[in-house]
């Protein structure tokens, strides 16, 4: 992996920061190069949020993520705003429960996910993102136990301890979902 540049995208309250900081310190506990840079608009809870997380083998020079390789769309408008951004040869990942149409491109791989009925199904509804966070680790062929419960433990705090099987759970529910 030299550089890998991720856009994670939709309504403030779907845990959107919150996925792109796992993943950022999923990539620091494997002695990676991080940037993560959280943006979200004035509304916050419903408002739309974005958060671009970049990881590498080399220095990042800047944190903007302008053409991502991977992009998370969480809802339509972040599908429709961020899909012609994606670097031909790309991926995209999105909520196939919330998003009733398919990537236009052809040029990208498409990965629809039902995380939100997924999660609903599993008496974890609010954990679509990691259901999301688990898929993207398998089909990038990333999902490694060791370094997965490492980031976890960095983004739940002791106080919330409890949340930790219940992520791996949702995480796995993704790398198993075979749509």
């Amino acid at each position: 992996m030299s550089t890998r540049q991720f856009l994670f995208s939709g309504f403030g309250g779907q845990g959107i920061l919150f996925a792109g900081k796992f993943l950022a310190y999923k990539g620091l506990t494997e002695d990676k190069q991080v940037s993560w840079l959280p943006s979200y608009g004035p509304e916050m809870r419903g408002g739309t949020a974005s958060c671009s997380v970049i990881l590498s083998d080399e220095p990042v020079g800047s944190p903007i993520v302008s053409k991502p390789d991977v992009l998370v769309a969480m809802n339509l408008p972040s599908l429709d705003k961020f899909e012609d951004a994606v670097a031909p040869g790309g991926m995209i990942f999105y909520d196939s429960t919330l998003i009733g149409r398919s990537v236009r491109r052809t040029d990208v791989t498409a990965v629809p996910v039902p995380a939100t009925a997924i999660a609903g199904d599993n008496g974890i509804p609010t954990l679509a993102n990691m259901i999301l966070i688990g898929k993207i680790l398998k089909e990038l062929n990333d999902f490694d136990a060791a370094s997965v419960d490492a980031a976890l433990k960095k983004v739940i705090s002791a106080k919330h301890a409890d949340m930790l099987e219940v992520n791996y759970k949702a995480m796995k529910l993704g790398a198993d979902y075979e749509g």
